[in-house]
């Protein structure tokens, strides 16, 4: 996958009107995000990678687009790279103008429906929120019903962005090792948008404690083990006995890392041990580390060494 350029100059968006959605919280009702997308953009993504609760992150580069967006099933939240465009979206006589560009945030509710006129190429990875996971977080961390979600065009959020953005860049080709990333970008990526970006913004209460010594040694034996099934955010939590909210906030209190960067890290000791202890070819040590390919077991080790795999091997013997 190409990598985003995340070059970007900052401007104010503009607003004609209020770029406020109320109302009701969505239903279900409306096409899939990525078949939409796929429709008024006339491409297909670079990259989707999708989880059956129907959430899914893609990274798109489309062409300019006028055309109306209709409703869709879930929410859809944006963050842009590459060069600044104009961005306008019209919903009956509401017209609100922006600019995509690296740290801003355009984002449709679930149900909406605008016309969108966007002048030239843009650069652009969408995550699809279904309305469940927002409630999910919200039950999990504050124990009430989410807020609805407001629309949002060319809207300054850094932190929302720059979360958004890094799933084009961090996957790193090993399929446990993603799923985990996904999983835990998405409930992050909620958390924030209750926190920022709804009528009734959710206040989170700071973490209280990390996990007991047992609980711990159980989560770390799962990560460490060669079945995906086992390092599934879902399964981490319910052997935890908490919500996968709470999970990871209390497994990064105990380590300092998050459950991703953990996993992360024992799978580069596990490559540096059988490049140095062992004659097994590169090819083997990706095969036997669960990454896609060779060349993707190589940017993942090269990034958090700044060395390739071969000759780190060289260095170490």
């Amino acid at each position: 996958m190409s990598k985003p350029n995340l070059r970007g100059t900052l401007q104010e968006p503009q607003s004609v009107k209020s770029d406020a959605s109320q109302g009701d919280p969505p239903t279900a009702d409306g096409c899939p995000p990525d078949m939409e997308m796929a429709r008024v953009l006339k491409t297909a993504p670079i990259r989707i990678a999708s989880d059956p609760s129907g959430a899914a992150i893609a990274h798109w580069q489309h062409e300019p687009l006028h055309d109306v967006v209709e409703p869709m099933a879930h929410h859809v939240v944006m963050a842009y790279a590459g060069s600044m465009q104009r961005l306008e979206r019209r919903s009956g006589r509401s017209v609100a103008i922006g600019t995509a560009r690296t740290g801003v945030v355009t984002i449709i509710p679930a149900g909406s429906s605008a016309r969108w006129d966007i002048p030239g190429p843009v650069n652009v990875v969408q995550l699809y929120l279904p309305h469940a996971t927002l409630e999910r977080i919200a039950g999990e961390a504050v124990q009430a019903a989410p807020g609805h979600l407001l629309e949002r065009t060319g809207h300054p959020d850094p932190i929302t962005s720059r979360l958004l953005m890094s799933a084009a860049d961090v996957l790193d080709g090993s399929e446990a090792l993603d799923t985990l990333f996904r999983h835990q970008l998405t409930d992050l990526l909620a958390t924030r948008l209750l926190a920022a970006h709804t009528g009734s913004p959710t206040t989170f209460q700071p973490t209280m404690g990390g996990l007991s010594p047992k609980v711990l040694l159980r989560a770390i034996e799962r990560l460490r083990s060669d079945s995906d099934e086992d390092v599934s955010l879902a399964a981490l939590a319910s052997d935890a006995g908490l919500s996968r909210f709470h999970f990871c906030r209390a497994f990064k209190e105990s380590t300092g890392l998050s459950p991703h960067a953990w996993l992360r890290q024992h799978r580069l000791e596990q490559a540096m041990n059988m490049l140095r202890d062992t004659d097994a070819s590169v090819v083997s040590v990706a095969e036997a580390l669960g990454y896609a390919s060779q060349t993707a077991f190589a940017a993942a080790f090269r990034k958090l060494t700044g060395e390739t795999p071969s000759n780190w091997r060289r260095r170490a013997r």
